[in-house]
Parts: structure tokens; C-alpha cells; sequence
């Protein structure tokens, strides 16, 4: 590096070199160096918390007269401007750092500093932009505030859409009957409005989930500073940098009503990473059901047909492939192993501080991001546009012997057996071999076994007749 590309930089450890441009200082630098493990950097998300937290500190600061007014000013309009994505490229640190996220916590103040003292300020990045705070009291802040706005800007908006389009989908097939499935074998007909609306349920339930976890989240470590005693923050700090982050945000946090459960566990975060789970396993049944009823169109079910969209094949022409559908069972098992590593890292909770917060944050909103991504890819291009191959459905049904069921309660479960049976072994319809072998009159098995009508449950037959 020569002399012209770099400044010299200086923190309590000495001396060192800072690229000339770079916005961080020498505790940034030191991490850089120390950590170049993945490549990986904490995602916007998490940076624009940081810059939230910096920014709501600093107007409390003020108001409690501990910061000059013109000091906080400037570190108020330096950390909006971190805060809108401006300076991301100041943010160089790996996800694999301290487990503390000290050196992101002093990444966020070095650059904050920097910018504050390009608009003219003498502004510190510890003695000022990180007053009334700890590394170790902002980090855990700042994966509450990062996750609980991404989920009310991004993944509860995309679930939402997602179960709407499913809805939308539900009025457009009603009253298709299809031949009902378990283990993967034939079974009851139900209609394509009932098996989406069981779709619909678990993304409704997977919204309703995130929601019950967010009082959890919404409580914040802010006031604990550095093993949750509040040592060099004022008593009212906590309770006022909430009240100063809704009024920014607009989302009710609050402060955590102990510190030290805030700083030594991250158990909201957990938390929330097993209901993230749980939409994953969702998406995954919804991905793959799409995926089998696709399947053929020729050699396998071929019930519907999932929007084309890309040819699926550099060898087979024509070939085209459900790629939706397959891409949200990747993002599902990326969020299963995610909320794996954030369930060790929730361990990591030694005395007063869990040192696997930088990994929490990462997969964390990773998970979020890639669910609301892949909601609203397959509500969009692959639930949507799907079109129904009615003829393929109405043939598997005529010949499903299952349909025997409803015959139940007037020829007993023997009777049937031996109907299904038969009806399997010579591929007839159940119809014509329910009335060879038994006296029931065409009309009542046309009744009796009429598809739609089995889909609405109930008692169809009666105790007379048999045979």
C-alpha cells in the first residue's frame, strides 16, 4: 500500500493503516484484517439497524443534556444517511468476527464519526456516537429491530399476497373434483378449491405464528450496555431510545424488562427462527404438491400445468421443468439449516453475553429475506398461471376404486373390498363392477358415487339395499 492510498489511523491498541477513502478507522481495519473468512458481510438490513440505533441514541443523548446539541445533530444526519443505504460499502466486516459483533458495533460508529466530521463536526466514535451503549447491549438491539422490520416490510406483506393469490385460485377451481391422495395413494375425491385451501391455511397460520412471536421481538436489549446492569447509561435511557425508535420506525418496540435475559440469551431470536422454519416446511409441502400434480405430462400425473418459463433441458428439446416450485423447496431447506445454526448459537449464551450474535443476525434475516422472496415467486409464477387438465382428472376419477367407500354403509366394508378389488385387478370402472356384484339400481350408484357429491363428507348411503 503505498503512502498515497492510505491514512494512518490510531485506537487504544496504536498505529495502522486505513485505506486513504475508506469512512472506517482503525478498529474497522483491525477486523478486516483479523477476519477473512467467507466473504460474507452482515446484510443491509442489519446496517440499517445499526445506523437506527446510533441515530435514536444520539437525539436521547441530547435530550438528557449528556451530548452537545450540534454533536448529535451531526451524528443524527450521518446515521440517516448510513441508515438509507448510502454508505454501505463502509461496512467491509465478515459475518465470522467477535461473537460480540463488537467490531460491526465499532464499524458503525467509525463510519457515523467519519461522515459527521466531513460536515464539520469533532465527533468521537466512542466518547460520542457510541454513548449510553455497548457493543454488547446494540448488537442484540440491533437483530430485534432488523428482523421486526424486515417482517413487517417484507415477509408478512408477502405471505399475505402469497395466501391471496392462493384464495383467488381457490374461486377459480371450485368445484373441480380431483381423485384425494394418501400415501401417495389413491384415496376420497376432494375438490382443488378444498386441497388449496389447506395451502391457503398454513400460510395463514405461518402469518399468525410470526405475529404471536413478535411481542418477544419487540422488546429490545438498549439500557443493558455491558452485562445488563446499564453501568454509564442514565436509568431512563432504555425507556427513551424505544420511545425515539418508534417515532422513527414506527414499530412499538420497548425495552426488554431484563437486561440481562437480553444481553445473555437470544431466545426471541430462536424463536422466531422455528416459526421461520415451520413456513419453510409449508412451503415445501405447497412446492412439492405443485411439483407431483405437474408432473408428465405424459408418464406422470398431469393434473395441472405450472406457468413455462424457461426451457428445463440443454439436451431434451421441448422439456420443461416446474422451476418455481423447485426453487422454493431449495429456499425451504436453506431456512431449515439456518434455523440449525441459529438454534446452536442461541447456546452460546455464556454469563451475561452470547457470543454467536453475528451468525443469529445473518441467518436470520436471511431467512427472512429468501421467504418473502420465494412467497411471492410462487404465488406469482407458478400458483397464478397454473391451468387445470380437466379431462386427466375426470378419467383417474371414474376409475378410482376407492370410491367404493361411500358404498360402506349400505354393503358393508367386505362387500366394498372385494368390489375394489375386482375393480382393480380388471382397471373397470367402480360403477360397473359395484353393480354386477351387488342389487343396487344404476340411479342409486350413479348417487352413491357421485364425486362431487363424496367431496361434501357425510353419510351418502343408508341401511337398506345391499347385496
Amino acid at each position: 500500500m503505498s503512502s498515497a492510498s492510505y491514512r494512518i489511523e490510531r485506537d487504544s491498541m496504536g498505529e495502522l493503516r486505513v485505506p486513504a477513502d475508506a469512512l472506517w478507522g482503525a478498529q474497522t481495519q483491525r477486523a478486516v484484517e483479523n477476519f477473512p473468512i467467507s466473504g460474507l458481510r452482515l446484510p443491509r438490513g442489519f446496517i440499517r439497524a445499526l445506523a437506527l440505533i446510533k441515530q435514536a441514541a444520539a437525539a436521547v443523548n441530547a435530550r438528557l443534556g449528556l451530548l452537545d446539541r450540534r454533536i448529535a445533530s451531526a451524528i443524527e444526519a450521518a446515521a440517516a444517511a448510513v441508515a438509507s443505504g448510502a454508505h454501505d460499502a463502509g461496512f467491509p466486516i465478515d459475518v465470522f468476527q467477535t461473537g460480540s459483533g463488537t467490531s460491526s458495533n465499532m464499524n458503525a460508529n467509525e463510519v457515523i464519526a467519519h461522515l459527521a466530521a466531513k460536515a464539520g463536526a469533532a465527533v468521537h466514535a466512542n466518547d460520542h456516537v457510541n454513548m449510553s451503549q455497548s457493543s454488547n447491549d446494540v448488537i442484540p438491539t440491533a437483530i430485534h429491530v432488523s428482523a421486526a422490520l424486515l417482517l413487517h416490510e417484507q415477509l408478512l406483506p408477502a405471505l399475505a399476497h402469497l395466501a391471496g393469490v392462493i384464495a383467488a385460485k381457490e374461486s377459480e377451481v371450485e368445484g373441480i373434483v380431483t381423485t384425494g391422495r394418501t400415501h401417495l395413494m389413491d384415496a376420497m375425491p376432494v375438490t382443488l378449491a378444498q386441497e388449496l385451501s389447506g395451502w391457503r391455511t398454513q400460510i395463514e397460520n405461518g402469518a399468525a405464528r410470526l405475529r404471536a412471536t413478535e411481542p418477544r421481538l419487540l422488546c429490545l436489549a438498549q439500557g443493558g450496555t455491558a452485562v445488563g446492569t446499564g453501568i454509564n447509561a442514565p436509568p431512563e435511557f432504555g425507556a427513551a431510545f424505544c420511545a425515539e425508535l418508534r417515532r422513527l420506525t414506527g414499530v412499538a418496540f420497548q425495552p426488554n424488562r431484563n437486561f440481562f435475559e437480553a444481553l445473555s440469551a437470544q431466545d426471541a431470536a430462536v424463536e422466531l427462527s422455528g416459526q421461520l422454519k415451520v413456513i419453510a416446511v409449508s412451503l415445501m409441502k405447497i412446492a412439492n404438491d405443485l411439483r407431483w400434480m405437474n408432473s408428465g405430462p405424459l408418464a406422470g400425473l398431469g393434473e395441472i400445468a405450472v406457468p413455462a418459463l424457461q426451457p428445463g433441458s440443454s439436451i431434451m428439446p421441448g422439456k420443461v421443468n416446474p422451476v418455481i416450485p423447485e426453487a422454493a423447496t431449495m429456499v425451504a431447506a436453506q431456512v431449515i439449516g439456518n434455523d440449525a445454526a441459529i438454534t446452536i448459537a442461541g447456546q452460546s449464551g455464556n454469563f451475561q453475553l452470547n457470543v454467536m450474535l453475528p451468525v443469529i443476525a445473518y441467518n436470520l434475516l436471511e431467512s427472512i429475506g429468501l421467504l418473502a422472496n420465494v412467497s411471492r415467486a410462487l404465488a406469482d409464477r407458478a400458483i397464478a398461471g397454473f391451468t387445470v387438465n380437466r379431462t386427466r382428472l375426470a378419467e383417474t376419477l371414474d376409475r378410482n376404486p376407492i370410491l367404493v367407500t361411500a358404498l360402506n354403509p349400505v354393503i358393508g366394508y367386505e362387500k366394498g373390498a372385494a368390489i375394489a378389488k375386482k375393480a382393480y385387478a380388471e382397471g373397470r370402472p367402480i360403477r360397473e363392477v359395484a353393480a354386477d356384484m351387488t342389487d343396487l339400481a344404476r340411479e342409486e350408484l350413479d348417487r352413491l358415487l357421485d364425486p362431487s357429491e363424496l367431496t361434501r363428507g357425510g353419510i351418502k348411503g343408508g341401511s337398506s339395499g345391499g347385496g
